[in-house]
Formats: C-alpha cells, structure tokens, sequence
C-alpha cells in the first residue's frame, strides 16, 4: 500500500495545498438592510476557480489513503463541469489520466478547462445517465471511479483545520459577530453542507445552516419527506447545483432551514450582484444571495440585529444565455432585482446593466 509512488502523490498534494493561501471573506454593504453584517466567501481565487477544487484535493486523499489510486490508475468522475475542472488538475498533477463524464449540455467553458489540464471528456444525453457510464468506464479501463456523490461527506474532514468551515470561523473571529446567524448555501453533491452542518454542531455553535435549492431539484422535497426514491425527471438549470436524485452525500438532518429559489430569482440575484461587486458571478450565487437575503428578512421580523452569511462565490465569465433569455424578461425580472437590491433603483442598475 505504501509505495513510493502513494507517498510521492500524497506529498505532491500536501504541497500544492502550502503553496495556495486561503479564500477571501468579503463584507458586502447592503444599505437597504440595516443592521445586517453579510459576508460572501470567495473560492473563486482557488486554482481551478470553484469550491470544488477543496473537494477534489479531499476525494484525491481519500482515494490514495484507500489503496484504490495507484501509479497509473485511470481516474473516472460524473460531473456537471467544477469537480471535474478541480479533478483533471489534481489527476495531471499527479500523472494520471482522467475522463470525465458529463451531459452534453455542459458549458463549452467547463470543457475547455478539463481539456486544458489534459482531461478529456465523454458525453451523455442527460443528468440522469452520469452514474451508470462512469462505473461502466472505471471497469472496462480498469480504472477508478471518484463518485462525488457519494464520497463528498466522507472524503472531507469536518474534525480539521483544513476544511471551509473552520476556515469561515477563523476568518470571522476579528468581525462585530463571530458566529454567524446564518450560513447560507447551495448544494451539488451535499458534502460541503455536511462539512458545515458537522463543524457547526462539533463547535457547540448557535449559527443556523440553510441550503438553498433551485427549481427541478430534489433536495428541498427530500429535506421534507425523507423520501430517498424522489426523482426528477430533468435536471437543475443552474449550473453546479441542484440534483434530479437525492444524493448519498446529502446529509439532510443537519441542516436547519431550505428555500426553493425560482430560477429568474437566482439569474436576477445575480446580475444586481455583480452591480455590488464589480465582477462576474454565476446564477448558483445568485441562489445563494436570494436565500441570503430571505434569511436577513426572516431575522428582522423576529427583530434579530443582523446576518452573516458566508458562501461560495464562484466566478463566471457570463451568465448562461440558455437560461437567461426565457428565465427573466420584463416585469418579472425587474420585481426579482428590485427584491434583491431592496429598492427600485437596485433593479434599474442592474436592468441597465443587462440591456448592455
């Protein structure tokens, strides 16, 4: 098991990981909610742009810790585009060959990164069809499947000092409110929120955890009725989270609160987002500033003083055009910014940004 090459690979991650300094915690104004303190955690300044690439260092560890990578070991993964950017970096890091398996729908964006780190890519005609041809190519090529979906939970270590929980908390103890009311996120594959969830209860801590979830989902159901056989017969438009199936690594009973978000709501989130902070965001953080906001709204009617949220923010070069145009149009798409922003002239910023 130990091998020189495992102990190599091990020592190569460990070192990528001392080279990369932390992600920023940013306290975004919000002038039209007093009293409430809202920070974004920013992932997007990792190697590969997304939180995923936490997540694929995790899966990478585990796998060689298991015995199940060795020198050579071709390296399978289902992914709707982030974890497989994230893993194709760690896999030529360490001389592998990977594939990953997603829809055909996926960004062009997301296939030139995998392909730019010496992945390559092979297709199915949906969501759904993901699970089966990864474990068909990790037998045929004698390879090793990653399933994301199933080891997210479990590949992370929520005890550690090395995980996004504990370092949201570090990165907040010099703040007005050290423990937040709220951390608000979204789901992919569930692992983060379990990380979250875990560290949270570990810690003693009052901060609550809600997970936001787009249409087409399932979790918010599963959330509800505990139902693991739910189904949905298409998956999430917003790319990077919401799942048409509950996944194993979704851990529903440490997690306090779950909204459904409209996808207008998300897309519209976003472009005013991008008014506050000058730059490109995705509709997933559009999801999470919505959720966000809902929470901010639900504490100040119970009179509580404030929020802070801390959440993956993950940089886009533009929003999909897919969803942008039949999503968000006319009225609909003004009351959503105006929400957003928390006055009119929020949602005409941002309306003016997009007619651009």
């Amino acid at each position: 098991m130990n091998s020189a090459w495992v102990k190599h690979a091990i020592s190569e991650i460990n070192a990528d990981y001392q080279r990369s300094a932390d992600t920023h915690l940013i306290r975004l104004p919000l002038p039209a909610f007093p009293g409430i303190h809202l920070y974004l955690k920013d992932e997007s300044t990792h190697p590969t742009g997304s939180l995923k690439h936490r997540l694929a260092r995790s899966l990478f560890l585990y796998g060689l810790c298991n015995g199940w990578i060795k020198e050579g070991t071709p390296i399978i993964e289902s992914s709707s585009g982030s974890t497989a950017v994230s893993e194709a970096y760690f896999a030529r890091l360490l001389g592998l060959p990977f594939i990953a398996v997603m829809p055909s729908c996926t960004a062009k964006r997301k296939i030139e990164q995998i392909e730019f780190y010496g992945g390559r890519c092979h297709f199915v005609q949906s969501a759904g069809e993901i699970y089966a041809a990864s474990e068909t190519l990790a037998r045929e090529l004698n390879g090793h499947y990653m399933d994301q979906f199933t080891f997210a939970e479990r590949a992370t270590d929520w005890r550690g000092n090395n995980n996004i929980a504990d370092s949201i908390f570090r990165q907040m103890s010099h703040e007005p409110h050290p423990q937040p009311s709220w951390i608000v996120m979204s789901a992919g594959t569930g692992g983060t929120s379990a990380t979250i969830g875990r560290y949270i209860r570990s810690q003693g801590y009052e901060t609550q955890l809600m997970v936001v979830d787009p249409q087409n989902s399932v979790f918010l159901d599963y959330w509800q009725t505990r139902d693991a056989s739910l189904r949905s017969p298409v998956g999430s438009k917003i790319e990077g989270i919401g799942r048409p199936r509950v996944e194993p690594s979704f851990y529903s009973r440490r997690v306090d609160e779950m909204l459904r978000v409209p996808d207008a709501a998300s897309v519209a989130t976003a472009l005013w987002l991008e008014t506050q902070l000058g730059r490109k965001v995705g509709a997933s953080t559009g999801t999470n500033m919505w959720g966000r906001i809902a929470a901010g709204r639900a504490d100040a009617r119970r009179r509580s003083h404030r929020l802070d949220s801390d959440t993956p923010v993950r940089q886009r070069r533009a929003l999909p055009g897919k969803l942008l145009q039949p999503a968000v149009g006319g009225g609909q798409y003004r009351r959503y910014c105006a929400l957003a922003g928390g006055d009119r002239r929020s949602g005409r910023k941002a309306i003016k940004k997009k007619a651009r």
